[in-house]
């Protein structure tokens, strides 16, 4: 069965709420969604629904094909299962997707969507289509617990964890609107999935891993660990277990190099500091110059971009010996941000510094800044209307009283 969802549950300090876990929010219909489950658990529930044993293995293994290599969600059009047993599956089961409620797409090509779950939250997922790779950013939360002062998204209140189904359900919706199904391994627009969405991935750790198995699964969507990243803000206790149960490439959210700085752009800081941090990534299982440690730095203008910082960045980097890639991000703006975007040419010098020093420093492209799908733009649509607009809005489109 698919992992409960979580709810925040504070703790002393303002920091970081930390997700306890809560009942995910039963369907309406009643139906069990089988998107999400382990191989074993949708046979499990076939066997509790009535099935014999060898019945429902059989079943589960032909259900599992439909679902990850065929992108079915339809009982019906499931050929090699008797048809007598269709509407029996459809009556108790479904095979879901996330709601859309808004699609959008860039003058560059990206896409963004709105998506909303059951119960009526709503979250969004981007993709980002390259020459050579197509890559998509997916949520892990309704919002955010981290409050992180450049970031969109951390303006948002945590509502609660995405549940395994819904963190797979997007990468499903994607292959739906690009096309590809039947699953194959070669040929895809879409090789590349970043835990980079709304949300702190580590703070809904099980969900996560959960979900990622999925995707990695050799008969399940088949995509490489190597192709998988996951990006934290610094969840230090959970980073070991993150490369040991999932194995998939780190990214971390630096943004600073020293204390004062970074408490107040990445207030987790002040409870994992930076030495912390890096010395979890020293430490992180797999980590080699074949698979370098992604860091995240966004540059804004006067308050972290100083040649100084580019110098203390290498040292800190060297100090631990990180097999290290920095990303430089452009700040993207957004209407009421605290901060602006570093000058091309300050850019141009931090990059070079850490470039000089052996160590790769590219200047990310923004994507996606005309439908605010750029890093550190995500953030819900209906989050971002006024209760005033949201309530004026809902009137105008109730039917009018005779």
């Amino acid at each position: 069965m698919q992992t409960a969802s979580q709810s925040p549950m504070p703790i002393p300090g303002h920091i970081d709420p930390v997700p306890v876990p809560r009942a995910a929010p039963a369907r309406e219909d009643g139906r069990i969604d089988l998107l999400g489950m382990p191989r074993e658990s949708v046979r499990e529930t076939l066997e509790a629904a009535g099935w014999e044993p060898k019945q429902a293995k059989l079943r589960a293994k032909q259900l599992w094909h439909w679902i990850y290599n065929r992108g079915v969600t339809d009982f019906s059009k499931m050929t090699d299962i008797a048809k007598a047993q269709h509407p029996w599956l459809a009556e108790r089961f479904v095979i879901s997707r996330p709601e859309t409620v808004e699609a959008q797409v860039s003058t560059d090509g990206t896409r963004k969507w709105l998506l909303r779950s059951p119960d009526r939250q709503d979250y969004e997922m981007v993709f980002i289509p390259d020459a050579d790779r197509g890559t998509l950013c997916v949520s892990s939360q309704v919002g955010c617990t981290l409050n992180c002062r450049f970031c969109h998204t951390g303006t948002m209140r945590l509502v609660r964890n995405l549940t395994a189904g819904e963190i797979v359900g997007q990468v499903m919706l994607a292959r739906d609107a690009l096309g590809e199904w039947p699953s194959q391994p070669e040929g895809r627009m879409l090789t590349n999935i970043v835990m980079m969405g709304m949300g702190e991935p580590l703070y809904n750790f099980e969900n996560v891993k959960s979900a990622l198995k999925l995707v990695m699964d050799g008969e399940g969507l088949a995509l490489s660990k190597r192709r998988i990243t996951l990006s934290t803000s610094g969840v230090v206790p959970m980073m070991e277990r993150c490369g040991e149960e999932i194995g998939v490439n780190l990214a971390v959210s630096l943004h600073a190099t020293n204390k004062d700085v970074r408490d107040e752009i990445v207030p987790l800081n002040k409870k994992y500091g930076i030495e912390e941090v890096l010395q979890a990534c020293a430490d992180y299982p797999g980590a080699n110059n074949a698979r370098r440690i992604t860091f995240e730095y966004v540059m804004l203008k006067d308050k972290n971009d100083s040649d100084h910082d580019a110098r203390e960045l290498v040292r800190l980097l060297r100090k631990y010996r990180l097999p290290a890639k920095v990303n430089l991000i452009p700040f993207n703006p957004w209407a009421g941000a605290p901060y602006e975007c570093s000058d091309p040419a300050r850019i141009r010098s931090f990059s070079n510094i850490v470039f000089e020093a052996g160590i790769s420093a590219p200047v990310r492209t923004p994507r996606g800044r005309d439908i605010d799908a750029a890093c550190g733009q995500l953030k819900t649509a209906s989050e971002k209307k006024s209760r005033a607009e949201r309530d004026r809005m809902a009137a105008e489109a109730a039917p009018q009283k005779a």
